[in-house]
């Protein structure tokens, strides 16, 4: 009888690091742990920041509202990496620190509810298994090159990472739905 496997865990991703520069594995990433599986995980987290800040369709949210609270002014959540709240063109904001800004009105106060597409950083155990592949092949290159630097390893791991990047794409491109109107360029000869 076969089970089916779990999706990747964070444990799972930082002991494929670590097998890519030849240490053992670990039993779990509290306590006290050593300077490989201390800089794993933080490559790791690095590596999961950018790839979810280029936005994906698992982590972003459209028409998203934003609601000013009592002093007028609209606190972002902290895993909130990017704000895009183009359909106002009365406002231009930007998020500055934890809050929305106005740039036209040189001030972080608003009077009404904002909606706006939201990228959303997310914890690696609640993205797709697709992006936490992709995440860690990415990672466990990166890690290799900044411990070990060896160009044969290098190698390898740039061909994983291709791979994993190309399947990443393709999932993207079966459940985001995109249309020729996503992209600006594509759509402004269109739009005229």
């Amino acid at each position: 009888m076969s089970s089916t496997p779990p999706l990747l865990t964070m444990l799972e991703a930082v002991n494929i690091m670590l097998s890519v520069i030849g240490e053992a594995p670990v039993n779990t990433l509290e306590g006290a742990a050593t300077n490989d599986v201390i800089q794993a995980t933080s490559i790791l987290n690095e590596i999961s920041r950018e790839v979810q800040s280029m936005g994906w369709h698992f982590n972003t949210e459209r028409e998203y509202p934003l609601v000013p609270d009592v002093n007028q002014e609209i606190i972002l959540a902290s895993n909130m990496v990017r704000v895009d709240a183009d359909a106002y063109p009365e406002f231009d904001v930007v998020q500055r620190g934890s809050k929305l800004y106005d740039k036209k009105s040189h001030s972080f106060k608003f009077d009404r509810t904002l909606k706006a597409e939201i990228i959303f950083l997310l914890g690696f155990e609640e993205i797709p298994q697709i992006a936490r592949q992709y995440i860690t092949i990415r990672a466990a290159r990166i890690f290799q090159d900044r411990i070990v630097g060896s160009e044969v390893i290098h190698g390898f791991g740039e061909d994983d990472e291709r791979k994993a990047y190309a399947d990443l794409k393709e999932a993207e491109g079966d459940t985001g739905d995109p249309t020729i109107f996503d992209h600006y360029d594509a759509a402004r000869p269109l739009i005229r």
